[in-house]
């Protein structure tokens, strides 16, 4: 049964008539009827209230009976692994990148034995690896960026401390900035707040938490609770959507990349937002 075959059943056993149906939607009597010959779809926007309006659910209204089960198989590791560090290495061996190539060992060494969540367990350095090829494939091949996007994550969850880093300063500042830390004396939604006002003026910074997050919102549906892809959507409407906005017109170096991480997070936000 499609969804306007839904509509007009639950109408029925209301004994609504398509008219009444309209008035509860502030709609026209033709809108519900082309609905329900399956002329057209309700809006996004119309489902929760056509829902409510015939008391049932959303979800209701799109089940269809005979719909075909997918047989769908779902991975955790979207890439080579291999292949992405050779991409890295051989990227940073052909432009003399002698920062990302310190960085890339370093990465294997500190996040060593660790795995990302998920059923198949992949190596951690799965995450910082896709960030490198994203901003390589995105012609950002600053050797600054990609080692600090390698290097991101080692302070905040491997316990490295900044000055064992083998990287430039530039590098080390940026690794600083995004690692999150509680500040004593703030609570944490005003340490949250400090945190990425810091990133958004560092120009290295900012880009790693974007392209961060670009990877983050792509994977959150194969680790992260329903709860916590709900608070990541908000945070990244709350704090990152804005720095997007601030690197786009602050380094115009990054417009064009940045033009990207933007299509792709709001897509993937809209998208999960329904799907939640």
């Amino acid at each position: 049964m499609s969804i306007g075959s839904q509509i007009a059943k639950r109408r029925k056993e209301l004994s609504m008539t398509q008219q009444e149906l309209a008035e509860c939607l502030d709609i026209s009597f033709q809108a519900v009827s082309s609905w329900e010959r399956d002329e057209y779809l309700p809006e996004t926007e119309r489902l929760k209230p056509l829902a409510l309006a015939l008391s049932t659910t959303v979800s209701w209204l799109m089940e269809e009976v005979h719909a075909p089960e997918p047989h769908w198989e779902l991975h955790d590791a979207l890439y080579s692994l291999e292949n992405m560090k050779k991409k890295v290495r051989f990227t940073a061996q052909a432009k003399n990148m002698s920062q990302t190539l310190k960085a890339l060992k370093q990465m294997e060494q500190f996040h060593e034995g660790q795995t990302r969540n998920g059923k198949d367990k992949i190596p951690y350095i799965h995450h910082p690896l896709m960030m490198a090829c994203h901003a390589l494939a995105m012609n950002l091949d600053d050797d600054d960026l990609i080692a600090a996007i390698l290097l991101h994550d080692v302070v905040e969850d491997c316990g490295a401390d900044l000055k064992d880093l083998d990287v430039s300063d530039t590098v080390r500042n940026a690794v600083s900035l995004v690692s999150f830390q509680e500040i004593e004396g703030m609570t944490k939604a005003e340490a949250k707040e400090k945190y990425f006002a810091d990133i958004r003026e560092d120009r290295i910074a900012a880009m790693v938490k974007l392209i961060d997050r670009c990877n983050n919102v792509s994977t959150m549906a194969m680790a992260f609770s329903k709860d916590r892809m709900i608070r990541y959507i908000d945070e990244t409407e709350q704090y990152i959507l804005p720095m997007i906005d601030h690197v786009k017109h602050t380094w115009e170096e990054y417009y064009d990349a940045v033009y990207l991480l933007n299509y792709q997070i709001r897509s993937l936000l809209e998208t999960q937002k329904r799907l939640l």
